[in-house]
């Protein structure tokens, strides 16, 4: 089994960054996308980040210009820059593989304050 380890969440003012990892103990970026998922109190999970074994990149409207995924094969790890976080950015974000596989990270908060 492969277990996806996330890092990097914490409490930030808007217009501050964070930087989120996703570690993943295998080798799965070859046969999955990868996704940056997050769910604020109240509102059900969405997706917020994609990043296909192409590289080829999707991005939830809203955090489109301010968020980039990227992901480093030889570390077998995936990132989310958040950048301008604003207040509504605020939410648990999880990773996941999205495709051969169905992993998900445990989950780290972000919070921004107004």
């Amino acid at each position: 089994q492969v277990q996806l380890v996330e890092s990097g969440g914490g409490l930030v003012q808007a217009g501050g960054s964070l930087r989120l990892s996703c570690a993943a103990s295998g080798n799965i970026f070859s046969r999955n996308a990868m996704g940056w998922y997050r769910q604020a109190p109240g509102k059900p999970r969405e997706l917020a980040a994609l990043i296909a074994a192409t590289a080829v990149t999707n991005y939830k409207d809203s955090v489109k210009g301010r968020f980039i995924i990227s992901q480093d094969n030889a570390k077998n790890t995936v990132y989310l820059q958040m950048n301008s976080l604003k207040p509504e950015d605020t939410a648990v974000y999880y990773c996941h593989s999205v495709g051969f596989d169905n992993y998900w990270g445990q989950g780290t908060q972000v919070t921004v304050s107004s």
